[in-house]
């Protein structure tokens, strides 16, 4: 396995000591070319816990699918434009370095109007995970013992420190939102 380390080129400022005209040369290195093995990388793994003998493993539909599918560990209604807090009895750890996001999933928002709040799950969190479902529509729904309510995904995260400053650069954009972009 070849390994290439490209190096960037190095940007030069001079002045003219005669004019106030200030020249800007590139001097480009070369490429090195090292033959070295490459580090496996690390497999990563979502480790879970079944706290109750209700709880279901995480499952996914396909071998590509970007989330696990979460389901009820119990029986639960979700009133008409309403919410419901809906338990797993699973615990998770996440890899390190990353988050878990419980999102929705399509065919509940699609169909039934059911959505998902409040999905986000910290790399030291170890409690049961609960999902917020929100129903959108007007009829209650119905979620039985078993049911996939929810999907798990876990994302990379930056722990970046804080910097607070009197003002911020300024942008094109601005301070425009909600919609100041344009619609189509």
């Amino acid at each position: 396995m070849w390994l290439f380390k490209l190096v960037k080129p190095i940007h030069c400022f001079r002045a003219n000591s005669h004019a106030s005209v200030v020249s800007r040369q590139f001097i480009f290195t070369t490429a090195t070319v090292h033959s070295q093995p490459k580090m496996p990388e690390q497999k990563c793994v979502l480790k879970f816990a079944k706290l109750t003998e209700n709880a279901f493993a995480p499952t996914r539909g396909s071998a590509k699918a970007a989330g696990y599918d979460l389901r009820s560990a119990y029986d639960y209604t979700v009133p008409a434009r309403g919410k419901q807090l809906v338990m797993t009895d699973i615990q998770v750890q996440v890899p390190e370095g990353c988050y878990g996001r419980v999102a929705p999933r399509s065919g509940l928002a699609v169909k039934n109007f059911i959505d998902v709040g409040a999905g986000v799950v910290d790399e030291d969190y170890r409690g049961n995970v609960g999902v917020v479902l929100f129903n959108h529509s007007e009829n209650n729904f119905e979620v039985k013992k078993g049911d996939r309510i929810a999907q798990f995904i876990c994302e990379k995260i930056a722990y970046p420190d804080l910097e607070e400053l009197p003002t911020l650069t300024d942008t094109e954009r601005g301070a425009g939102g909600f919609g100041s972009t344009g619609t189509n």
